[in-house]
C-alpha cells in the first residue's frame, strides 16, 4: 500500500513539472531519470516528439563492477551528456528533474552539465 501511494506521488509531482516545463527546438527539455543501478538523460523536443540527444551509464558492452546511479555517476553522465549536447548545435536548456528534489544526485548532474558549458 505504502509503495502504491509513494509511485502515485511521484507521478503526480511529474505531471505538475511537466505542465511548466515544455521544450523546443531551441531550447529543449533536458530531463534525467535516475533507477536504483543507472542513470539515463535525453534532450527533448516536446513540439516535434523527438529526442534530440540522448546518454546512459548503460553502456553497451560495458561491464560495470559497482553503482552508477550515485554522485560520481551523475557527475560523468552530466559532463558526457553536455559535450554531446554541445556538439549538436545544443546551447540552452530547460532542467526537468522528473519529480526528483534538488540536491544530491540530481544537484551533481545539474552542476556537471553547467560546467561542461551547458546554459539552464
Amino acid at each position: 500500500m505504502k509503495l502504491a501511494q509513494k509511485k502515485k506521488l511521484l507521478q503526480n509531482r511529474r505531471w505538475r513539472i511537466r505542465k511548466k516545463v515544455n521544450g523546443t527546438a531551441e531550447r529543449p527539455r533536458l530531463v534525467v531519470k535516475f533507477t536504483n543501478k543507472h542513470i539515463h538523460a535525453q534532450c527533448i523536443n516536446d513540439v516535434e516528439h523527438k529526442t534530440l540527444v540522448s546518454s546512459s551509464t548503460l553502456k553497451k558492452g560495458e561491464k560495470i563492477e559497482k553503482s552508477c546511479s550515485n554522485i560520481e555517476g551523475a557527475t560523468a553522465l552530466g559532463t558526457e551528456l553536455a559535450d554531446k549536447a554541445l556538439a549538436a548545435n545544443i546551447n540552452t536548456v530547460v532542467f526537468d528533474r522528473a519529480g526528483r528534489r534538488y540536491h544530491g544526485c540530481v544537484k551533481a548532474f545539474a552542476d556537471a552539465a553547467r560546467e561542461a558549458g551547458l546554459q539552464f
